[in-house]
Order: C-alpha cells, then sequence, then structure tokens
C-alpha cells in the first residue's frame, strides 16, 4: 500500500519491536532475490540512500569499473519476518536500485516495471494482478538434499490424511498473512505433492514484490516441515507442471473503475478489453521468452498436462492462452496461463503490461475467440482457423524476443541484451549436456 509509512515510523517500530538485523532486498535479471543485512543501528543510513553495494558481483547487472550501486529502500516494503533469527528479530524492505549520480539503474528489474507502469498510467490506466502461484513440495535424503519424491499421493482439491502437506500449506498461508498478504484460497493441486496459494488483486508493483517474497517465504517455512519446495516449471515427466496463471485488468485512475467491463458486450468486454487482449495475443510469442525464461519451461507447454500450446482465448474452457473468467464488472479480467514461476515477476508483469498497452495504443483486435478444446482441435481446424502455437523451446523463443521491438523496448537494451546473453548460454550448456534419457535410449541400442 503506498504511503503506509513514513521514515520516523519505520525507526520507530523498529526500536519499538526490537528488530536487530535488516535486509535489503533486490532482484538481479534472472529472478533470484538479492540481499545486503545491516544491523537495526544503520537504518537511518538506509532510509537516506547510502547503502552501497558492488553491482558487479550481481549477473546481468554491470561491470567491475562500473561497479558502485546505492539501494534506496521502499519504505512501503516494510515487514518484519514473523519468525526468530539465530540473533533476533528481523525485518525487510524492497529496495530500487540506482546508480551514483542518483539515477534509476536501467538494469533493476523494479524499475523496469515502475517504467511501463508510468507508461500506462499517463494513459489514464494502473493495472492490477492476481497471480496464482502452484509449486512442488518434495522430501529431503538424509542429507538433506532434495529429492523427487512427493509427500502425498493427492490430486485436485483433496484433503487431509490423504494431503500429508496441508499441515505446511496451512503453515505457508498464516505465515503470509502475518506479512501482510490477503490469501484468496490455496490447495492442493492435480499433480501429487503439488500445491496452490492464491493472494488478492494488487497494483502490479506491488503484486511483483508479493510474487518474490512468497516464493522465498514457501522455501523457508517448507525446510521447517523437512521438505524442499520448488517453482521448477516441470520436474517429473508424465504429470502437469506448475503455473503462474497471471490474472489481470486495467482500472481508471479517475474513478478507479475497471476499465475492460462492458455490460451491452456479449462478453461483458469493453473495446479496451479486446485492444489489450489483441496487443497479449500479438506478442504472446515474444512474451514467452520473459514469462517462461527456462529450457524446462518448454517441458510443460505441452499436450495433455493443464499448460496452454495454442495461442487462442476463450471464455468457455480452461485449455486457451488467455482465459476470460465469467465474472461482472469490477471482476472483469483476463487470465494469461502461460507464465510459469521460474520467471522474474517485475520482468513479467512488465512485458505483459507492454503488449496490452500496444494493443490499445494501435487498436489491435484479437482474432475470433476459440471454445473448442485443445484435444478437439486437428490440424486442419488450427489451419483453417489461423491457429499459431506458443515457442516449443527456450532457444525458438528468445529469437521471437530478438525480433519484437515492442517487448524489447519495455526491457529497454541493458536488461535486453544480458538477458538473451544468459539465455543463449543455457541454452547452449542445454544442448551440449547428455541427458539420463539419451543414455538409456541409445548406450545399449549401438
Amino acid at each position: 500500500m503506498k504511503g503506509k509509512y513514513k521514515k520516523e515510523d519505520i525507526i520507530r517500530i523498529i526500536d519499538e519491536e526490537g528488530i536487530e538485523f535488516i535486509y535489503l532486498q533486490f532482484t538481479d535479471i534472472l529472478g533470484v532475490m538479492k540481499n545486503v543485512a545491516i544491523p537495526a543501528q544503520e537504518i537511518s543510513k538506509a532510509l537516506n540512500n547510502e547503502v552501497a553495494f558492488d553491482g558487479s558481483c550481481v549477473d546481468g547487472f554491470v561491470r567491475m569499473e562500473e561497479s558502485d550501486m546505492y539501494l534506496r529502500p521502499d519504505i512501503d516494503t516494510f515487514c518484519i519476518y514473523p519468525w526468530g533469527g539465530a540473533f533476533g528479530r528481523e525485518a525487510r524492505f524492497i529496495c530500487d536500485v540506482y546508480n551514483p549520480d542518483g539515477t534509476p539503474f536501467e538494469g533493476d528489474p523494479r524499475f523496469i516495471l515502475k517504467k511501463v507502469c508510468k507508461e500506462a498510467e499517463d494513459m489514464g490506466y494502473k493495472m492490477y494482478i492476481g497471480p496464482e502461484c502452484e509449486f512442488f513440495l518434495f522430501h529431503t535424503d538424509d542429507r538433506g538434499k532434495p529429492t523427487l519424491i512427493t509427500h502425498d499421493d493427492a490430486g485436485y482439491f483433496d484433503l487431509a490424511p490423504i494431503d500429508l502437506g496441508e499441515n505446511a500449506r496451512r503453515d505457508m498461508v498464516m505465515t503470509l498473512k502475518k506479512m501482510g498478504f490477503d490469501i484468496e484460497a490455496s490447495h492442493h493441486e492435480i499433480a501429487p505433492g503439488q500445491h496452490e496459494i492464491d493472494f488478492k488483486f494488487e497494483e502490479a508493483l506491488y503484486a511483483a514484490d508479493k510474487i518474490m517474497t512468497f516464493k522465498s517465504v514457501i522455501k523457508i517455512v517448507a525446510k521447517n516441515h523437512g521438505l524442499h519446495a520448488t517453482f521448477m516449471p516441470k520436474p517429473i515427466n508424465g504429470i502437469p507442471g506448475s503455473g503462474m496463471h497471471i490474472n489481470q485488468a486495467l482500472y481508471s485512475n479517475k474513478n478507479n473503475k475497471n476499465v475492460f467491463y462492458d455490460e451491452l458486450d456479449k462478453y461483458k468486454l469493453s473495446k479496451i478489453a479486446y485492444n489489450y487482449l489483441g496487443g497479449l495475443i500479438k506478442h504472446a510469442k515474444s512474451i514467452c521468452a520473459i514469462t517462461n525464461p527456462t529450457v524446462n519451461s518448454y517441458k510443460r507447454l505441452i499436450s495433455g498436462y493443464e499448460a496452454p500450446v495454442y495461442i487462442t482465448w476463450s471464455s468457455r474452457n480452461t485449455s486457451p492462452l488467455i482465459r476470460v473468467p465469467i465474472s461482472k464488472e469490477e471482476n472483469t479480467r483476463f487470465e494469461l496461463r502461460s507464465p510459469d514461476p521460474s520467471c522474474n515477476p517485475y520482468l513479467a508483469l512488465a512485458v505483459i503490461l507492454k503488449a496490452g498497452i500496444d494493443g490499445i495504443k494501435n487498436n489491435i483486435m484479437p482474432p475470433k475467440n476459440i471454445d473448442k478444446t485443445i484435444n478437439d482441435m486437428d490440424e486442419e481446424y488450427r489451419d483453417k482457423n489461423l491457429v499459431e502455437s506458443l515457442p516449443q523451446s527456450l532457444n525458438e523463443a528468445i529469437n521471437f524476443l530478438c525480433d519484437d521491438e515492442v517487448i524489447k523496448g519495455a526491457l529497454g537494451k541493458h536488461i535486453f541484451e544480458r538477458f538473451v546473453e544468459a539465455k543463449k548460454i543455457e541454452w547452449e550448456e542445454y544442448n551440449k549436456s547428455i541427458s539420463s534419457w539419451e543414455i538409456e535410449k541409445y548406450l545399449t541400442r549401438f
């Protein structure tokens, strides 16, 4: 919530609550949370934006000769951890990264999202997000290393005693609530050991902050229960992978009304909504590079496992890329079903919003909705209806990204170049590796 705290409030709370250590957190280009820890006595220095760090040590940031970076805490993200540390109580801020000259660092993913949100704001809109985050809980071995052994044999919406992870998930929900999350729902997902926790709509920037916090909390609580939580998109062959569906809507800056809603339309969608949808579909292939950023991501985006494959939209089934849930007025939204939780949420929301903005600015209309399920669409039907497919590999998605000037513009030159460089290296490493499947398939055959 913007304007929640003032600097003097923070100093007073830290003193009253006996906080000993404070973590200044930020996120690198690849979506990994980093932090600089300071003793509570240094809080004034942090609030005056005087805490520096070596940016050359962070993936994708800067070269050695440009290493000095400064952390500026967003005081509205102040949060006291509900657990005690080894040396006392702890709190955190999420920070923006700045250059020594006082300008925002263009390699900071949070800055990229803020920049695109400002573009939407100048058009009269603000983006609200409701993420649906899925993850797996696995046993660890005697050395504490994660295994692929699930803790249950439950399925969709099952309860204890079949769902043995229910206690862990309940602890996760309670911990998140203590940290300011408004939890909408939590349940067991379709695959054994797979779970989902959804939190309510929030402005895009703070939704991205919460996704990063969410992933950290889930891992910590799972470890306390002797389990390993993973947001890897597809850890086990033959069962559905983990997605992070993004429910999204635009609201008016003037009256805070949902601008996607039109009572007179067949699907209750406004002209703005259709244009936004058209932008999402136009840029769907290049967006994949950011929303599905790993080699493993594309093992999830295959037919038969609850994940989208074709670039379609529908209000009547759950198989398309974009679903329009049945809703009224303020709940009108689009659900983008391709993203997975390995993505950097700041970059993912930035490119999604940028695609929608492009649709609005250029009056892009979406293709006709497809209400058939994936299994009912044969090749002839897809060709006749011009139904295209999402990228089938990270390399293919990166190539689409490189050809999309709108999405490249959203990322900015610095992040675009370093992200593509890192992902090309990842793709080359993958191609050079020998998988267990290859050994099993070919070792004795030839």
